[in-house]
């Protein structure tokens, strides 16, 4: 018989239905047993009156919490149950994975063990209604992002992963055996998305994974994570990749307002909104000048640079003074930032770059890159590189490039805004750091 999911239930009243899915809860009563039996829509009442069938009734008894099951019965209203006043009245079961007990942790208990003795067992916690449906909307931005691109004319594309040269700077690098010789993993698709722009491609985009050796142990940090990227080209300046970048959210989050809006109002707790455009800006100066009337002072390690205190008393000063979740803090000085950026005209101690906060939290960093070759070539060494082992992506700027820029974001840190979530742990599948290889 063809599955039946607990949300069409309604539609099926007096029907014999097939439901499958996990036993949630078990109450084994003198006459009579009653399964709570979850699928992926929802929650359902079975009833098994004991003395139809006896043999059934037993191996019932047997069954532990989160068991597999394939169940057959008729769907029949009952105002009593809580369930939406409609329950199923068993004529059949199949066991088709029985849970050992005891389990490792309930995932529907009140009280729930840490997160990193969670992070063991992961397939369990992500049986939990909250946690699918973050990815149920991580599933829907991506696709509205897709459609945004390809809306406008962006072509995908995939970048190696394993690189011959280490990448940017060459730090936060993972080494890899390749045969006989070293080879890296992708820190960034950065330099193959410069390619795509000297190809021609004008507009592309990139979800892929990104690697980063970085020893940090925050709640905003991961060793390999989701990159979302894309690159543009024939740009006048980054206020042209701000402004693509502005209406390109503001889609995808309207995409996940129409679907999800009362959802994540539920388990989340957070009043979601669609965004509006413009998103407020503020140059580093004048971020670094409301940091300063606010108090707050930067570790002197962090000079030109914003640590995430600084994010945290920007964003709710543009929360206060905006009502806006999002901000870009724009024209870092060159100094902490990478030697692809380009200069100001009229002042090359700046970089045509932003960073975009969300609730205080960096999401993407941008700019409108250096696309010529001399140029890009003394930027290079005036940080301290050396250009032979940068030569194959110095070589994309010899033949005629365009004017580009472009960004990366973090797919998790775009979850962790939009649902006001504590830890990037909580919005990735599996979770990568330093001290987590499994599961």
């Amino acid at each position: 018989m063809e599955r039946t999911y607990v949300k069409d239930l309604k539609t099926k009243i007096g029907q014999q239905v097939t439901l499958k899915g996990w036993l949630q809860t078990l109450r084994d009563q003198k006459s009579m047993q009653f399964l709570i039996l979850r699928d992926k829509t929802g929650l359902v009442q079975i009833a098994h009156w004991k003395k139809g069938n006896p043999e059934l009734a037993e191996a019932i008894s047997t069954l532990g919490t989160e068991s597999a099951l394939t169940i057959t019965g008729i769907v029949v209203e009952n105002e009593v149950v809580k369930l939406g006043g409609i329950e199923i009245q068993l004529e059949s079961l199949t066991v088709e994975n029985n849970a050992e007990l005891p389990l490792p942790f309930e995932p529907f208990a009140d009280n729930l063990p840490d997160q990193d003795y969670r992070m063991e067992w992961r397939y369990l916690d992500l049986r939990r209604e909250r946690n699918r449906l973050i990815f149920e909307i991580q599933t829907c931005a991506e696709q509205a992002m897709r459609e945004y691109w390809i809306e406008n004319g962006f072509i995908e594309i995939h970048s190696p992963k394993i690189m011959g040269t280490p990448s940017e700077s060459g730090a936060e690098l993972f080494k890899v055996e390749y045969f006989d010789r070293t080879a890296y993993l992708a820190q960034s698709p950065q330099f193959y998305k410069q390619m795509a722009q000297a190809a021609g491609f004008e507009r592309i985009f990139e979800i892929g994974p990104v690697f980063r050796a970085d020893p940090s142990f925050t709640s905003r940090h991961m060793t390999e994570f989701t990159g979302v990227d894309f690159e543009i080209s024939w740009i006048e300046s980054h206020e042209d990749v701000m402004a693509f970048t502005e209406k390109w959210l503001a889609y995808v989050y309207q995409a996940i307002d129409a679907k999800f809006h009362d959802a994540i109002k539920e388990y989340f707790e957070v009043d979601f909104e669609v965004l509006t455009v413009p998103f407020p800006r503020l140059t580093m100066a004048e971020a670094y000048q409301i940091l300063k009337s606010m108090d707050y002072k930067l570790p002197p390690e962090r000079k030109g640079d914003l640590d995430p205190g600084a994010e945290r008393a920007l964003g709710e000063y543009i929360k206060q003074t905006f009502g806006h979740d999002f901000v870009f803090v724009k024209d870092w000085p060159f100094t902490v930032r990478p030697f692809y950026h380009m200069l100001h005209e009229d002042n090359p101690t700046l970089t045509k770059s932003f960073d975009l906060l969300g609730r205080g939290l960096e999401i993407t960093t941008g700019a409108q890159r250096e696309h010529r070759y001399e140029k890009l070539a003394k930027q290079a060494l005036d940080k301290g590189l050396t250009l032979e082992p940068i030569q194959n992506y110095l070589n994309f700027f010899r033949y005629g490039c365009p004017p580009h820029g472009g960004l990366g974001l973090g797919l998790s840190r775009l979850l962790m805004v939009m649902l006001n979530l504590p830890s990037i742990r909580d919005a990735v599948y599996l979770f990568r750091g330093p001290n987590r290889l499994e599961p």
